[in-house]
């Protein structure tokens, strides 16, 4: 075989010298199709570059009539090379006159040619354009002449992609098209800057190899040491054991180990490839076929895929998988296939502008800490990170959950002006701030904040809000490294309660388990975690663990008011149990000198359905009540809502939800307690206007809701929605959700949604 294929290598050489002549990008181009005419014993070789529009168009030709040249054109799935450019797969074929996709150009005098054999011009998936062969005799391409124009082709994206072409085309290379992507709205704001890639991907310099045996030999050595770093993350101890991420893992070591794989990456090299090129042209294929797929399993595996190329080049060239944090341009977006909580508070947030996620929706926990750092951030959005370039120019909407990639002029001056426009409207809001938040009747409402870090905090002053309505502890073990121990958690409620001016904080303990995995322990093995063992369920079950915290918010706590509550209570005698913990621990406070809270508040969150059979008994039992939305709803409806397929199926603003919402609230006013709302759907006006309507008069959200939110209760009339909502709740007809009713409501009285 190596004999066979030193054709391809001495053509690689000899473009690399074309490649390096001072010359202009059409003179290359023409000289080009001439070595590999030359090379392929072919009577034509010719390249057509696609344009942004979907038009390919005749760029060179070594055979056909030179006249034709920027003069032929044919759309994307028009004839034989058009169809190349729409299936990204080669084509070889003895009689293309034949093929039922021939379509024959009279300019180009191409009808005495017979045999053909085309290859896409491939970079990171996308089709830059075709490169075609053919000759007058009916001729049977073989496997490696096929393979040879392949890498011929990688060398033609390569001058498509570096630009060089640019000044041929008359708008943008489709490389460089603008893209408008549709994700998850997950962070409200408008982001605009330059690509930063999280997972950086390696930029291939050096395609063509000097000596075959060595490329060999360390494509070999990578592939080796790749294998035994994925041995490594199956049989560490934390993730050791059966269950789904162990799956995934192995899933992600049979690809490192398929042979398939494999032979077309060595197979590549001995086309004169190095190896670094090599990895990158095989995946590029893989990639072009993948993204056509129309099976969603074939289509989740192009992530593992890309994970797997992407640590081999990063194997072969010894750089790291984290992008250097302090190389931030001014203006970052940053681009991820998925992020942890703690790696966004690595970055610069004076240079950061938004964030654009692959996988991630609206409830991850990195969204939370973008939500405390006013980061715009959209999620969900497909194959994200392989179609973006680092440096690209992005806009990120966060409300419609749009990306703009390298947006035209248009677009671009359209968004800034939105961005300034909200910029505004956020100056409008901080006018608010010492507003007191009382409706147009008189009914005053309790805005408070959620949060979850120290650099939330400042927050609390800034918007004017009446307390920290819901503080997540979890969030400080998840961004820690090891288990914080009770001093340390001392040390952290403490500054909690000190950084607030006096403002009361309602600390919820650890609500783990499910998607809240801690970095430092093991995951459970639990066909369905969203069900399973989490929250207070863990907590009594390990009473060391949730008596250590208790300790700490105890001791943090004294001399002044302190507001514990505990998540997924499903019913009074859980929340008994967790009392009869507290007051353990106060007697252990008393009995080693410590200072006890100057008042104590033991509070449930209400999330899980059982809870609402049994509101009576654990209203006289608690000291408040906070509803926890975004589970309620989930556990309400038998949605996961981190399953992209139903999580949007059901909406809170459903009849049977607000039912649900409202029977809370009206137990709360029987015992004569505050009941709070805590989730995100409080946050919107909408939802607000509706809680209102039903009785509540405590919401709790993020600080960037607390302006919006404001803004449309002081014009709204309390009584007049609460008659209007319980007329519709009233009338049964079946609705699936009361949304376009209450928008209406609110368009009548001129509320600013």
């Amino acid at each position: 075989m190596r004999g066979a294929l030193a054709g391809p290598r001495l053509l690689l050489r000899r473009l690399r010298e074309v490649m390096a002549e001072p010359i202009s990008a059409q003179a290359r181009l023409d000289k080009i199709v001439v070595q590999i005419a030359f090379n392929m014993v072919a009577e034509v070789c010719s390249v057509y570059v696609l344009h942004a529009d979907g038009r390919l168009e005749l760029y060179a030709t070594e055979g056909l009539n030179r006249e034709a040249v920027h003069q032929t054109t044919m759309r994307k799935g028009e004839g034989l090379v058009g169809l190349i450019a729409a299936s990204a797969e080669a084509l070889a074929l003895p009689d293309a006159q034949n093929h039922p996709a021939f379509s024959y150009k009279p300019e180009t005098g191409e009808e005495v040619y017979l045999s053909f054999l085309g290859v896409p011009i491939l970079r990171g998936g996308n089709t830059l354009g075709v490169l075609v062969v053919q000759n007058k005799a009916r001729r049977q391409y073989s496997e490696e002449e096929v393979e040879a124009l392949q890498t011929t082709a990688m060398l033609m994206a390569e001058m498509i992609a570096a630009g060089e072409l640019q000044a041929m085309l008359p708008g943008p290379a489709v490389l460089r098209q603008p893209l408008s992507l549709r994700g998850t709205p997950v962070v409200e704001g408008v982001g605009l800057g330059h690509a930063v890639l999280h997972e950086p991907r390696v930029v291939v310099t050096k395609l063509v190899a000097e000596n075959l045996d060595a490329e060999i030999a360390r494509l070999e050595d990578a592939i080796a040491a790749l294998r035994e770093s994925i041995d490594r993350l199956v049989e560490q101890g934390d993730v050791a054991g059966p269950g789904e991420h162990r799956e995934v893992l192995q899933t992600f070591r049979m690809f490192a180990n398929d042979r398939g794989w494999l032979r077309r990456l060595r197979e590549a090299v001995m086309t004169g490839l190095t190896a670094e090129a090599a990895v990158e042209r095989v995946q590029s294929d893989t990639r072009a076929k993948l993204v056509r797929q129309t099976d969603p399993y074939l289509r989740d595996r192009l992530h593992d895929l890309d994970e797997l190329a992407n640590r081999l080049l990063h194997q072969l060239t010894g750089d790291s998988l984290v992008a250097p944090l302090h190389a931030l341009p001014e203006n970052a977006v940053v681009v991820a296939r998925s992020m942890g909580p703690a790696a966004l508070l690595d970055y610069d947030r004076a240079k950061l502008r938004g964030l654009v996620l692959e996988d991630g929706g609206a409830s991850s926990h990195v969204a939370i800490v973008a939500r405390a750092i006013g980061v715009p951030v959209v999620g969900d959005v497909a194959n994200v990170s392989s179609l973006v370039e680092p440096g690209d120019a992005l806009i990120l909407d966060g409300a419609l959950g749009r990306v703009e990639v390298r947006p035209a002029p248009d677009v671009e001056s359209s968004y800034a002006e939105k961005a300034r426009f909200g910029a505004r409207r956020q100056e409008q809001y901080r006018r608010l701030r010492d507003v007191p938040a009382v409706t147009a009747d008189g009914v005053e409402i309790g805005l408070h904040m959620n949060a979850g870090l120290l650099l939330d905090l400042p927050h609390v002053a800034e918007t004017g809000a009446a307390s920290i309505g819901l503080f997540r502890t979890e969030l400080l073990f998840m961004v820690a490294s090891r288990f914080p121990r009770i001093e340390k958690q001392t040390e952290l409620y403490r500054s909690v309660l000190d950084a607030v001016g006096g403002r009361p904080v309602t600390f919820r303990t650890l609500d783990i388990g499910g998607d809240k995995i801690l970095p430092y322990m093991a995951r459970p093995d639990e066909p369905n975690p969203a069900l399973g063992w989490r929250a207070i369920r863990i907590g009594l079950d390990r009473p060391g663990l949730l008596r250590s915290q208790l300790r700490a918010l105890l001791r943090a706590g004294g001399g002044r008011i302190m507001r514990i509550m505990f998540p997924m209570i499903a019913n009074a005698a859980e929340f008994d149990a967790a009392r009869a913990m507290v007051a353990r621990e106060l007697d252990h406070m008393v009995r080693h000198g410590y200072q006890p809270p100057y008042e104590l508040k033991l509070g449930a969150m209400v999330e899980v359905p059982s809870l609402l059979w049994e509101l009576d008994e654990l209203a006289s039992r608690a000291d408040f009540m906070s509803v926890g939305s975004n589970d309620l709803m989930q556990y309400l409806f038998a949605v996961d809502r981190d399953n992209k397929r139903v999580a949007t199926r059901f909406d809170a603003l459903s009849p049977s939800m607000l039912r649900a919402l409202g029977s809370v609230a009206e137990a709360g006013r029987r015992h004569n307690i505050p009941v709070t709302l805590c989730g995100e759907f409080g946050g919107k006006p909408l939802g607000a206007l509706a809680l209102v309507a039903l009785g509540y008069r405590n919401l709790s959200m993020s600080a960037s809701s607390l302006g919006p939110v404001k803004a449309m209760l002081l014009g709204l009339d309390a009584a007049d929605a609460s008659a209007y909502v319980g007329d519709l709740l009233a009338s049964r007809d079946g609705a699936a959700s009361l949304r376009p009713a209450l928008t209406a409501y609110a368009e009548r009285h001129s509320l600013p949604l």
